[in-house]
């Protein structure tokens, strides 16, 4: 008989970077596994991540996560040298690498870091090209955001 494992996050969703939605558009999305060390998954299993300044850099045909702020845990690094921020290899098949230096060198998009997620036993980070989106972007996204919200108040007394 199985036990059922009970999850602090029942999604699995580590880290959002919710700030990405408001500062680009977000184009083509994919998934890349992240080469991790032994105290970074422990303190990942702890929620000690933060991803809202994590970017992606292409460097000799590879993938690497900028900015991602690790914190080690006490009992875990005794015995390790920990560096919290650094860069992180992602996992990505060459077809995929290829759009991403091809997105980013000839159509200028940028590559932005979403959302870091478990599957299964995998870490998983979302990954999207995006343009920057400029002020009145941001703004019409506002208005349109609250006009959404209205209509649905409305809609909600008018039943």
């Amino acid at each position: 008989m199985k036990k059922n494992k009970s999850n602090q996050n029942s999604t699995g969703t580590i880290a959002l970077n919710k700030k990405a939605r408001h500062d680009y558009h977000l184009q083509d999305k994919f998934e890349a596994g992240v080469s991790l060390q032994g105290w970074e998954l422990k303190s990942i299993r702890e929620g000690k991540v933060n991803i809202t300044d994590a970017y992606i850099i292409m460097q000799n045909g590879e993938a690497w996560l900028v900015g991602c702020r690790i914190t080690p845990l006490n009992q875990a690094s005794t015995h390790v040298i920990c560096e919290p921020e650094r860069a992180r290899k992602l996992l990505l098949n060459k077809r995929e690498l290829d759009r991403l230096i091809g997105g980013r060198e000839r159509q200028g998009y940028s590559i932005v870091a979403t959302a870091m997620y478990w599957k299964k036993c995998w870490v998983k980070l979302e990954i999207y090209l995006a343009k920057g989106k400029q002020d009145h972007d941001k703004r019409d996204s506002i208005k349109d955001r609250d006009w959404e919200r209205q209509k649905q108040r409305v809609m909600k007394h008018s039943v």
